[in-house]
């Protein structure tokens, strides 16, 4: 095992154990706001500092990307990118779908991933070139050929509702032609069932960068492809991100380019 992959595991897994010490107790749990729609709990923050301090431990002066404590670190040759707990608002509701994501930058390169579901125990790892698992099985993305049938994940644009009609829009599209469409609440575990093949597709605007990265990573290491809605490898810039095999991920990038331009002025 890489040993940027080895921290990151140990990373995932201690960030876990602190989230699900309090998955039964989440009305004790002390919540803010960041922004509309947009919250924080303890819990995400002392997951974070979890990750944080394993990483440090072993590489003291790596950059880490962090969701709630933002950028440190002096060599940007190596960046952590992590959000210690993906679907707060699930975690805060007790619907059991989060995790914590873990991502490895090495020169500008998606290089390590981890996804970690604290609640069913479940690791996705992947390393540049080495493969995609779960629970150190390997995974592939599924070998549908086409939308029609295909099971679809996807994320409402909740942070930023002036998009929210063209993305409505989309979803009809995208709706009509699959076999159904699912908004379960956290990217990364989407971005996870699509390199095991529990999601066909996927796609989503206006993500961070520490929502997308371990996801993307998993799904090229599985077999898939990610892309931003102009089918180029910028989704980490623009938020933007369509994923899925081949096929699936052309036929939704078919559905969703036209609307790039909509998007261009709100």
């Amino acid at each position: 095992m890489h040993p940027l992959l080895n921290i990151a595991i140990k990373a995932a897994r201690q960030a876990g154990g602190t989230i699900f010490r309090f998955a039964d107790r989440v009305d004790s749990v002390a919540v803010s706001s960041k922004n509309a729609n947009d919250l924080v709990t303890e819990v995400d923050l002392r997951a974070e500092q979890d990750i944080i301090e394993i990483i440090r431990h072993a590489y003291p002066d790596h950059q880490i990307l962090a969701e709630e404590s933002g950028k440190s670190g002096d060599n940007d040759d190596v960046v952590w990118i992590i959000d210690p707990l993906d679907g707060t608002t699930n975690f805060i509701h007790g619907f059991p779908q989060y995790a914590v994501s873990i991502a490895v930058q090495v020169n500008g390169e998606l290089d390590q991933a981890v996804i970690y579901d604290p609640f069913k125990q479940e690791l996705f790892t992947a390393s540049k070139g080495g493969g995609a698992t779960l629970n150190d099985r390997k995974i592939r993305v599924a070998d549908r050929k086409a939308l029609d049938g295909a099971l679809i994940g996807t994320g409402f644009p909740f942070k930023n509702q002036d998009v929210l009609d063209t993305y409505l829009e989309m979803f009809k599209d995208v709706f009509s032609e699959s076999a159904g469409v699912r908004r379960a609440g956290s990217a990364a575990l989407d971005l996870a069932y699509v390199a095991a093949g529990r999601l066909d597709g996927f796609w989503e605007i206006g993500l961070k960068p520490w929502d997308i990265a371990a996801g993307a990573l998993l799904i090229k290491e599985a077999g898939g492809v990610v892309s931003d809605f102009y089918g180029k490898d910028k989704f980490l810039e623009s938020g933007n991100v369509i994923a899925g095999n081949l096929k699936v991920h052309a036929r939704l990038e078919d559905k969703i380019y036209p609307y790039n331009a909509k998007l261009a002025e709100q």
